[in-house]
């Protein structure tokens, strides 16, 4: 037990040392009747680009890397964030299968050059999976054996396109992905629902245990460290009341999302990575709602996916956020008939 309790306090403070990295979290709440909730906040250096979109079933698809690109034509309707116009971070689609994609410093996908297998941009990654896939258990199957090697070029800001993906579905079922020294990992299971960044998930999970045993009650972690907001949410999310019904469950989890949120504005010299909230998500995956929260914006707006037309053949639609419009309530009116923007591509 001793070698045990020093062993996780060795991976918490390995935890203090390690490089900030871009910081954001994912919670899955459970609310009443069994219904299951997703937050998640972007927390990133600079303002993100970010624009919702629309995007149908029956669109086809290409990894978006040139000749090699893996192909396919989405089975199923999905509402997204856009990150740069250039990936897809964040969304939900109408079998109510929801995905986030957090900053992971630690992520190693891999040579693809010499994987002998078919391409896929990481901008590209959740759309792949939220196009193709209605549960959790159907994508951890499926993404089990590989189909596809990630490129990762660098994003427009400089930053290397590192991430880890995580999903849940309606029945609160969870699987988080990350790609460690070249190979895949999957944390597949309910309980895995928490993750923020760095480190990997394996260790998070041990920093958490430590925390546990000292009381959340007692003493929490304050930094915006990744391994900190994972412990806070960790008790946070286990605290609060469970079983909120619809509004409650969504109020529910954005009072925990902007609990952990950082404000605008924070920098440390030190940790130059350490990054402000700017913006933040909920998915009812019961009733296919898609709510987003800007911190520039001061309500929050929603779309119902039943009110858009995600059916085969209907157009690409896309709700610009570039000029930080004030929005308010239910918005599926305010989309336009938009191309969809291409994949994050090796520069030529």
């Amino acid at each position: 037990m001793r070698r045990t309790l020093t062993a996780i306090i060795a991976l918490a403070t390995a935890a203090v040392i390690i490089p900030a990295a871009d910081a954001c979290t994912r919670i899955v709440y459970e609310g009443a009747g069994s219904s299951h909730f997703v937050g998640r906040t972007m927390d990133w250096a600079t303002e993100t680009g970010t624009d919702l979109w629309a995007f149908p079933a029956g669109l086809k698809r290409d990894g978006g890397v040139g000749e090699a690109s893996i192909g396919w034509t989405s089975k199923y309707g999905s509402v997204i964030s856009g990150f740069y116009n250039i990936a897809t971070v964040d969304g939900v689609n109408d079998a109510g299968l929801a995905g986030n994609v957090l900053y992971l410093a630690e992520s190693d996908y891999g040579d693809y050059k010499t994987s002998g297998k078919p391409l896929l941009s990481v901008g590209a990654w959740l759309q792949y999976v939220l196009d193709n896939y209605g549960t959790v258990a159907e994508a951890v199957d499926a993404l089990a054996k590989e189909p596809f090697a990630l490129v990762a070029p660098v994003l427009p800001d400089g930053h290397a396109a590192t991430g880890h993906l995580a999903l849940a579905d309606k029945t609160g079922d969870s699987a988080i992905f990350e790609y460690i020294g070249g190979k895949l990992r999957i944390h597949h299971g309910k309980h895995y629902n928490v993750m923020t960044n760095s480190p990997s998930f394996d260790q998070q999970l041990a920093i958490s245990t430590y925390w546990d045993s000292v009381g959340g009650a007692n003493f929490l972690p304050g930094t915006s460290r990744a391994a900190d907001r994972f412990a806070r949410m960790s008790w946070m999310l286990n605290a609060v009341p469970p079983g909120q019904a619809e509004d409650a469950a969504v109020a529910e989890v954005m009072s925990l999302t902007r609990a952990i949120s950082v404000p605008l504005g924070i920098q440390d010299p030190k940790a130059p990575n350490i990054a402000a909230t700017r913006w933040r998500t909920a998915a009812d995956l019961s009733a296919n709602r898609y709510f987003f929260e800007s911190v520039h914006n001061p309500s929050i707006f929603w779309v119902d996916l039943g009110k858009l037309d995600l059916k085969l053949g209907a157009p690409s639609l896309k709700l610009d956020l570039q000029g930080k419009p004030i929005l308010a309530g239910e918005v599926s009116k305010e989309f336009k008939a938009a191309e969809p923007f291409k994949f994050l591509a090796p520069a030529p």
